[in-house]
């Protein structure tokens, strides 16, 4: 059985890359969502509303389905529609990716969004003030005030983000709950293989709390807490 330990190891790597790629493209649409709500501008910030609230409204696993099967026949019905017989197949580690990474730059929207509106609105009209733009206001005065207003809700949505990741295996990725499954099902051993996928999944997201909130204590230094 040894082996099929290495091979649900192996998967933990692909879980791993699925997952910080995934989180790379929410964080990317979190600040673009976060900044069309605080731009006060009409369209922006009913583009942003419609996101946010399509994709807390509607299930992980649909939208994983979706995207790879609905994506999949979209693309080959415009491919045929321009003529060409030639037909496209989604990777499932870039579906996943996308899929996992759009649902929760939802999320991240309405956490960058929080954060920012916590940094008083004086500091930045002062850099305004002072000759610089929007971009270097936000690089020098926002962006390292935002990350410690930030960092707790996006600690608990990196952690569900990484349990998000076992729905890759519904649609053939081979990450190690994939493989966790195909374990199980060769040798009759279900509760073997799927508690030591439990297990790998409590070492990362167990790594994972303790990095982030070492970050948490490491841009909260030299703040004066409030007595409880």
């Amino acid at each position: 059985m040894s082996g099929y330990f290495q091979s649900i190891l192996q998967g933990a790597l692909l879980t791993v890359g699925v997952s910080l790629a995934a989180l790379v493209v929410a964080v990317l649409l979190g600040l673009l969502g976060a900044a069309a709500k605080l731009s006060g501008r009409r369209v922006p910030v009913a583009l942003a509303t419609a996101y946010t609230t399509l994709v807390r409204g509607v299930p992980e696993l649909v939208l994983m389905l979706l995207i790879f099967y609905g994506g999949a026949i979209g693309l080959n019905h415009l491919l045929a529609s321009m003529g060409s017989k030639s037909s496209v197949d989604i990777n499932p580690f870039i579906a996943g990716t996308l899929t996992i990474g759009f649902i929760y730059g939802a999320y991240m929207t309405e956490t960058f969004r929080g954060a920012i509106l916590s940094i008083p609105k004086g500091q930045m009209e002062a850099a305004w003030a002072f000759g610089m733009g929007p971009l270097r206001t936000f690089l020098r005065i926002t962006a390292p005030q935002m990350v410690r207003y930030a960092l707790p809700g996006f600690t608990n949505n990196w952690l569900v983000l990484i349990k998000a990741t076992a729905l890759v295996s519904l649609i053939g990725l081979k990450d190690m709950t994939y493989l966790a499954k195909q374990a199980s099902a060769a040798t009759r051993e279900p509760f073997t293989f799927f508690l030591f996928a439990a297990a790998l999944f409590l070492i990362y997201t167990s790594v994972s709390l303790w990095a982030l909130r070492w970050l948490e204590r490491r841009y909260s230094m030299g703040v004066k807490r409030a007595r409880t």
